[in-house]
């Protein structure tokens, strides 16, 4: 059986673009990564692309999905704070703490009927109501995008196949620091996982989705 062709995903199935962390921690110029003095360009890029995406999603009723990383003294294990096996000490830093400017929306406001939905763990599904929030929409395809495209982006991107949705990774919107991981990550989606595709690629073939057949309420329950 040959895979569905990207134009029919983003024409025939009911569709959402997702936000994965664009958020002040990883995006602003005094989040953690910045005051490192990371390279911010692939951050800059990425924000051209979500700013030709989001406002097209609005445009053509796609769903918008903003993941937001929270984390705080609850959901701390001691596991979580000492995973890095290398020289990067961001993540026993303490980022995106409740209720800090860190854990702010980088670039974009939620609107009425956006999807919020808050997280601790690099997967945007776990221990959220993500999945039946995008199930109850009757929600098919998946577009990814956001920080960082190794890590948070992927895991969610991975975890959405293994909950039977389409997976197409929009490519330019996505950022990481580590140039070398952002392509592999795009080679193993593609690989493996469902799709990639260029942001201007994507808003030329998407159309609104269609909406959700209404369920027929039985005569009895009335």
């Amino acid at each position: 059986m040959k895979p569905l062709p990207l134009d029919y995903l983003l024409t025939k199935t009911r569709k959402a673009l997702v936000l994965v962390d664009v958020q002040n921690e990883f995006c602003h110029p005094d989040g953690v990564f910045g005051k490192k003095g990371c390279d911010l360009s692939p951050i800059t890029n990425m924000m051209t692309a979500l700013e030709r995406l989001v406002p097209s999603a609005r445009e053509k009723g796609v769903p918008i999905v903003f993941i937001q990383n929270v984390e705080d003294d609850n959901t701390d294990s001691f596991a979580w704070k000492m995973r890095p096996d290398a020289r990067e000490d961001s993540a026993n830093e303490g980022v995106c703490r409740r209720g800090s400017w860190g854990t702010e929306l980088y670039g974009f406001i939620p609107r009425e009927g956006d999807i919020l939905v808050q997280k601790n763990r690099f997967s945007g599904f776990l221990n959220t109501p993500l999945d039946a929030i995008l199930k109850n929409k009757g929600i098919e395809t998946l577009v990814f995008t956001g920080v960082a495209t190794n890590i948070c982006v992927e895991t969610t991107a991975r975890h959405a196949l293994i909950l039977d949705y389409h997976v197409i990774l929009a490519q330019d919107a996505c950022a990481t620091f580590y140039p070398d991981l952002h392509e592999a990550t795009c080679k193993n989606i593609r690989l493996w996982f469902g799709k990639v595709a260029d942001s201007k690629e994507i808003v030329s073939a998407w159309i609104g989705n269609a909406p959700a057949p209404a369920r027929k309420i039985p005569e009895e329950c009335l």
